[in-house]
């Protein structure tokens, strides 16, 4: 058995084309239901704000493969000089369920979470003329926001006019890649990242919204942290998007509140798959776009699935014994 940690999978490398075109691929199974994932259990003790979390599934396609990632939050470790997220995922063969790899790292989820946030992205871009440049607006730069902030300018290259930056706690630039310095500017508070941004992108450790300014017409909301967004701000939102409604639905996210609060159903949502799969945001070019992804286990696994073959082919990683 093969085992990664977060050095093996920076060697292995981070190509974002790459790693939307698995993203798409496992959403392609989803559309054809050839995958299983069960509703993920929260494990909650103490602070009821810290949580392990247990995800499943099998992604069909391709390259089939199975598995489950275990991952903690625990928000407040950020202030205890430690990472607020660890995880574990481990790879089983389809056909046999023998494990083939255990992944030591939070970075697989970060990058999941910012590749699935690509996939939209590049729908996004192509209702957009060839020459328009975007403002995009990012709070919260902890891991998830970097994370972010590496997929968004390999995707939009330059067509980026500018970034704006937000975190209550500061921001950090010494980790960013020198060639976007001068794209980014600061700001001293969420309204002044968000409100001219035509992409906004929230990875903040939030428990309760506090966004309640309209969007930019046209703008894409990647509501990648979930409970950022007070439920009345579903009325500026022409197209809400969620990964998958029985998820996302629950542990008091916006989508939730919205569903609660404001009545939304999910008859009055799009998928993932039908954004990727079937073209829905075709003729949208004017709509404010919100994506709100709770997170599915099958990206994982076929995103851990791709670390484990490249890992494979270019002999990186540790064998374990049996």
């Amino acid at each position: 058995m093969l085992y990664l940690n977060a050095n093996n999978i920076n060697d292995i490398g981070i190509n974002w084309s790459d790693l939307t075109a698995v993203i798409k691929n496992a959403t392609g199974a989803l559309h054809k239901n050839d995958y299983s994932q069960p509703i993920k259990p929260y494990l909650r003790y103490g602070d009821p704000k810290n949580r392990i979390i247990a995800m499943p599934a099998y992604v069909g396609g391709g390259a089939p493969l199975a598995g489950i990632k275990w991952i903690a939050s625990f928000p407040d470790n950020i202030y205890q000089q430690k990472l607020r997220a660890h995880s574990v995922t481990i790879l089983n063969e389809h056909d046999s369920g023998i494990p083939l790899c255990v992944i030591n790292t939070a970075m697989i989820s970060a990058l999941r979470t910012a590749a699935v946030s690509g996939t939209i992205v590049e729908q996004y871009l192509a209702l957009k003329k060839a020459d328009k440049q975007f403002t995009v607006g990012i709070i919260g730069f902890g891991p998830i926001g970097k994370t972010h902030l590496k997929m968004i300018t390999a995707i939009l290259g330059n067509r980026i006019d500018k970034i704006l930056l937000y975190d209550i706690n500061g921001v950090d630039l010494s980790s960013v890649d020198a060639a976007w310095q001068d794209k980014i500017q600061v700001c001293d508070s969420w309204q002044a990242c968000y409100t001219t941004a035509d992409i906004f992108i929230t990875c903040t450790v939030s428990s309760s919204p506090y966004v309640d300014l309209p969007p930019v017409k046209g703008s894409l909301q990647l509501n990648v942290s979930l409970r950022d967004y007070k439920a009345e701000m579903v009325a500026h939102m022409d197209v809400i998007v969620v990964d998958d409604w029985e998820e996302v639905c629950r542990q008091n996210t916006d989508i939730e509140n919205m569903h609660k609060v404001m009545g939304l159903e999910k008859k009055d949502t799009l998928s993932i798959s039908d954004i990727l799969c079937t073209d829905a945001l075709q003729g949208k070019e004017d709509a404010v776009i919100m994506f709100n992804p709770m997170g599915m286990a099958i990206f994982d696994i076929a995103l851990g699935g791709y670390y484990y073959q490249e890992a494979v082919r270019k002999n990186i990683g540790s064998v374990m014994p049996d």
